[in-house]
């Protein structure tokens, strides 16, 4: 792999969660959450599987926020006028976000559950 190309990636990936905390309120918010689930994730004393499981979903909330952020940016691109499709796809990535955040709440209470 070419060096320059991974480290032009590694620059636009910056930008974009820069960007993501700088205008995105949401994302804000759960990057605060990840800083503090992510070092809790390694206080407990659970085994590797349910740590990964831990990481992963508190990753994916801030994977599908960030997908969220960037359709709702090229729907307002495109038009900001009311447009049913627009608030459609508005409203899936919506629900994809609040799915993320429910698995999220149910591997950590199930793994918790089990470690009290």
């Amino acid at each position: 792999m070419d060096l320059l190309r991974l480290f032009k990636a590694l620059i636009y990936s910056w930008e974009g969660f820069k960007a993501g905390v700088k205008h995105e309120v949401a994302f804000c918010q759960e990057v605060v959450l990840a800083v503090i689930l992510i070092p809790l994730a390694f206080y407990f004393d659970v085994t590797v599987l349910e740590r990964a499981l831990m990481l992963g979903a508190v990753f994916l909330v801030l994977i599908v926020e960030l997908l969220n952020s960037a359709i709702e940016c090229v729907v307002d691109r495109i038009s900001l006028e009311y447009h049913e499709l627009s608030k459609r796809a508005k409203d899936y990535g919506s629900t994809a976000v609040l799915f993320a955040l429910i698995n999220c709440i149910v591997i950590w209470l199930s793994i918790l559950i089990n470690f009290w």
